[in-house]
């Protein structure tokens, strides 16, 4: 889906809008694209809205919000997004990536402006919460006319059928759900108490993932994955001390916690 926004709206020399430490997806679409991408500073690992009106300019073709944000996990407020969609030009294409959606309690609501016919278009996955992450299959919500237009860039063959399948038989498997998000939530909460009484840096977070400052992110990766225990290293992000932790099973969280307390401590 953010391919096919590239085909559809992006030339050589036009704008793409991002936020510092969003997903690195965007930059690299603006590259492939041959266009240039702005991106908004992130105070406290917070995107500001605010930023992104003095950033446009009339090459400015797509703004992406990443909402929860990959990998900060942090979250903006339905007043945070209803103020800046008051003050973007309607021509404007704005993209909102809900890869994490379900993992929140009082999720804001971005349909509402496909539904009053905005350029919005509201991207969303099976690969987190629904576990289909090896099917690599999503979707996104837009006016029939912007549908339309995206359907002008795909292949033919796009998604296949088996991942059509368990697409749609995700979709109505609301116990999986309500399983899956309990256990983040568990986990989740066990992390950052454990992070809290190491006295390690971190950000609170409303995804499956907590990012951490460990010091040497690709060091504690490296050392980890020793242990056959995988992080990500943030170093690609700009945030070279920092890495993302994913919520596992509270087996799996326990023994990251003893394994990060060992090399903590030998470090």
């Amino acid at each position: 889906m953010i391919e096919f926004l590239g085909h559809a709206f992006l030339n050589p020399g036009d704008e793409v809008i991002t936020f510092q430490y969003a997903f690195i997806i965007y930059k690299l679409l603006a590259t492939a694209f041959a266009a240039r991408t702005i991106e908004l500073p992130t105070p406290n690992f917070q995107q500001d809205l605010g930023a992104t009106t003095d950033a446009i300019t009339p090459k400015t073709r797509l703004i992406f919000i990443p909402n929860p944000n990959n990998p900060t996990g942090t979250l903006i407020s339905q007043h945070a997004i209803d103020s800046f969609m008051s003050r973007i030009p309607k021509n404007i294409v704005v993209v909102f990536d809900e890869a994490y959606f379900e993992f929140l309690d009082d999720p804001p609501d971005a349909l509402r402006y496909v539904r009053e016919g905005r350029n919005v278009v509201v991207l969303r996955t099976f690969s987190k919460i629904h576990g289909l992450a090896g099917l690599r299959i999503g979707y996104g919500v837009a006016t029939a006319d912007f549908v339309e237009i995206l359907h002008k860039t795909r292949q033919p063959f796009n998604v296949n059928s088996i991942a059509q399948a368990g697409a749609l038989a995700a979709l109505e498997d609301d116990a999986h759900l309500r399983e899956t998000k309990r256990v983040v939530d568990e986990g989740r909460a066990y992390l950052q108490e454990q992070f809290s009484e190491m006295q390690i840096p971190f950000v609170p977070g409303v995804a499956n993932f907590v990012m951490v400052n460990v010091g040497d992110g690709f060091a504690v990766f490296e050392k980890m994955l020793r242990r056959k225990i995988i992080v990500r290293p943030l170093k690609g992000y700009g945030l070279p001390e920092w890495v993302r932790i994913t919520v596992g099973t509270m087996q799996e969280n326990k023994r990251l916690i003893v394994a990060l307390k060992q090399i903590m401590h030998a470090q």
